[in-house]
């Protein structure tokens, strides 16, 4: 992991984290960077492991895809399954499934291992505008994971407003890097 500490409301934290809630049977690996890809193979190992060790029902593993939508644009939220049970989950709680494409990293590893030890693995792919703070996208996941975990309900709409803050201070900061006016050019003539 890097030699960072991530500090949030004053204390220092690890950049890679694991939360619980026993009561509500839940439990989320957190990490604040992408992790190599070479160490993609060994942490989907050890988080596999750990979910069937601590008979854990699914992992559910997000990620961000890029795409060429306008800003304005609905953006869609896609899940890959591991097993047949998975995507039928997926289907019951009206998840659009990826046909065809590529999961790279810990989530395409997850996929494959979890499809090998038939364990449910849902990868939950957000549409994400490239060049932009994907607090949006991470709204959307939020959502799509409220449905497949009843459970819980987790309040969207703080991070929305977050995002709406973002994209317009983004916005305003485009605006300003605009050029007042094209420069005209006036031809020349050497001679």
């Amino acid at each position: 992991f890097p030699p960072v500490s991530m500090i949030y409301a004053n204390k220092p934290k690890f950049p890679a984290r694991i939360y619980a809630d026993e009561n509500k049977k839940v439990v989320v690996f957190l990490s604040e960077f992408t992790p190599p890809p070479h160490l993609a193979r060994a942490l989907a190992k050890i988080v596999l492991d750990w979910s069937i060790k601590h008979k854990c029902r699914r992992i559910i593993i997000p990620e961000g895809i890029p795409t060429e939508k306008p800003e304005a644009e609905e953006l869609d939220v896609y899940g890959v399954g591991s097993t047949d049970k998975a995507r039928a989950d997926m289907k019951k709680y009206h998840i659009n499934q990826l046909k065809t494409g590529i999961v790279t990293g810990v989530a395409g590893v997850l996929l494959n291992e979890g499809r090998r030890a038939n364990f449910d693995v849902i990868s939950l792919l957000a549409e994400v505008n490239t060049g932009m703070p994907d607090a949006r996208a991470a709204a959307k996941i939020i959502e799509v994971v409220d449905r497949l975990i009843p459970s819980i309900k987790i309040d969207v709409k703080p991070l929305y407003k977050e995002a709406e803050r973002i994209e317009n201070y983004l916005r305003v900061l485009r605006e300003k890097s605009k050029p007042a006016a094209e420069p005209k050019l006036t031809p020349q003539m050497y001679g």
